[in-house]
């Protein structure tokens, strides 16, 4: 299993357990996951998990600029649309497992 943060990320060492967690009990609540190619996934969480998923993934953009993340409103909340380069597509599938379990 390929883990992450990529090698790429520039965030220090010491606070990568803190991040990966942040981000698996985040896509733990998620509604539905979506597979739309190898390098785009998408998950749908509750409206009231936005705020902190905005921050979230604002925060990862910092250190791993390789992820684009976009919000689209829907009825029961939003989705959150996770794109990498296919050369990063180990990384997506590591960061989606808590949420396609």
């Amino acid at each position: 299993m390929t883990k992450w943060p990529a090698p790429e990320c520039t965030l220090p060492t010491a606070e990568r357990p803190f991040r990966v967690a942040e981000f698996d009990a985040l896509l733990r609540t998620a509604r539905q996951t979506e597979r739309v190619t190898k390098a785009h996934g998408r998950v749908l969480l509750a409206e009231r998990a936005r705020a902190r998923a905005e921050d979230l993934t604002a925060r990862e953009t910092e250190c791993c600029s390789f992820f684009r993340f976009r919000f689209r409103s829907a009825p029961s909340g939003f989705w959150l649309d996770i794109t990498v380069p296919d050369e990063q597509v180990a990384v997506l599938d590591a960061l989606l497992g808590p949420a396609e379990s």
